[in-house]
């Protein structure tokens, strides 16, 4: 049997990038989190910070130091959770929403990890995951 366990982020700073995702998932930073490893618990799965020595942030949309990664995050509203995100330090790189208001929108971390604040219609996102739409 496999299961995802952790999802690991390599970065200078663990308790301030964590800080950072903490808030922008309203989750509580892990208990026992320190400077070498913090985390941030979804249900059986950990989106992890570990501290790496000579960090060399990815250039996105660049190759020379690929994004490695990005992170997803579906939102009700763009608007509002950008500006929540903009507020705690997050850059704006690139917005893909279309005219009906669905899409994404790029931004990187304030150390320069890619994720994007997504809206898809008709989808509802809870905690159990995704729930589509009934059609009659």
């Amino acid at each position: 049997m496999l299961r995802l366990t952790d999802f690991i982020i390599d970065c200078p700073d663990t308790m301030k990038l964590a800080a950072f995702y903490a808030e922008v998932t309203g989750r509580p930073i892990k208990e026992g989190s320190n400077e070498n490893w913090a985390g941030i618990t979804f249900g059986e799965v950990e989106l992890a910070f570990i501290r790496v020595d000579d960090y060399r942030a990815p250039q996105w949309p660049g190759s020379e130091h690929p994004k490695q990664f990005h992170l997803d995050f579906e939102v009700d509203e763009i608007e509002s959770e950008q500006r929540r995100v903009l507020d705690l330090g997050a850059t704006l790189q690139q917005d893909f929403i279309g005219p009906d208001g669905y899409g994404w929108r790029v931004y990187t971390d304030p150390i320069g990890h890619p994720f994007c604040l997504c809206r898809n219609k008709g989808v509802t996102w809870t905690d159990q995951g995704l729930i589509w739409p009934k059609h009659d």
